[in-house]
């Protein structure tokens, strides 16, 4: 009897210990991997820069193609997508210029 009480007290522990225990949160990023390393410029309708945020530690850098409604993720390492953001940012400044 002894023995019986034991154990269901064990397991009674055992169950509080692994139900207190801190959950693994996934983050919620976009982008399951990397990213291709190029897309021609000519299909890109749209660019998305997201920096790393609580739910995603990764800064992820999403496309939207022209002639779809499907995303690619651009690897952020990839020449391509350094050289092709960096070109982004002077059109956009040079038309803010133009504005004025």
């Amino acid at each position: 009897m002894k023995s019986v009480t034991a154990f269901v007290l064990l397991i009674c522990l055992f169950a509080v210990v692994v139900k207190g225990q801190a959950k693994v949160l996934k983050g919620r990023c976009l982008c399951a991997d990397k990213g291709v390393n190029m897309v021609p410029p000519k299909m890109i309708e749209k660019v998305e820069i997201i920096p790393p945020s609580p739910s995603c530690e990764n800064q992820e850098i999403v496309v939207t193609l022209k002639n779809s409604t499907e995303r690619k993720c651009l690897n952020p390492e990839s020449n391509f997508t350094k050289n092709y953001i960096v070109k982004a940012i002077k059109k956009q400044r040079s038309q803010q210029k133009l504005a004025i």
